[in-house]
């Protein structure tokens, strides 16, 4: 059951085995040039082999933050609908991106009073997802 102190996604695959692979290649790529400074027939493959390791791993956490971003803004959309169909109003232009997503977590019987809250004293999202009684879980966070 999802709640408050296990919602954070932690995909053990990217975060436990990609990330520190990538990291520990580009430690590797790095002593491998610095080593092969001063032996010209290494250093351009050296250098490759560093700027590619690096390539790799900008890449791999690029494609999270884009996944999260396009995820984010279809959040947005759902709250919004779920609003506008709880309360007849769309929600708060106030509310940024980061507390419309953890207006999510909320339950329907309270997510108006609480995206109200969360816009009059500007809550940060953490403060948000604190202040859920009912918790509404997302299984489906990338």
């Amino acid at each position: 059951m999802q709640n408050y102190a296990n919602h954070k996604r932690v995909h053990p695959l990217f975060h436990r085995t990609l990330l520190p692979v990538l990291f520990l290649t580009i430690i590797g790529a790095g002593v491998n040039f610095g080593l092969s400074i001063g032996d010209h027939q290494r250093l351009y493959s050296a250098s490759l082999i560093l700027v590619l390791s690096i390539c790799v791993f900008l890449l791999a956490i690029l494609a999270r933050v884009f996944a999260l971003a396009a995820q984010d803004r279809a959040i947005r959309a759902e709250e919004n609908l779920r609003h506008y169909v709880l309360t007849g109003k769309l929600l708060d232009s106030r509310l940024t991106i980061r507390q419309t997503v953890a207006l999510r977590f909320a339950s329907d019987a309270e997510m108006p009073a609480l995206a109200a809250r969360a816009a009059a004293e500007n809550l940060a999202p953490d403060a948000i997802k604190r202040a859920v009684k009912e918790w509404r879980a997302d299984e489906h966070r990338v």
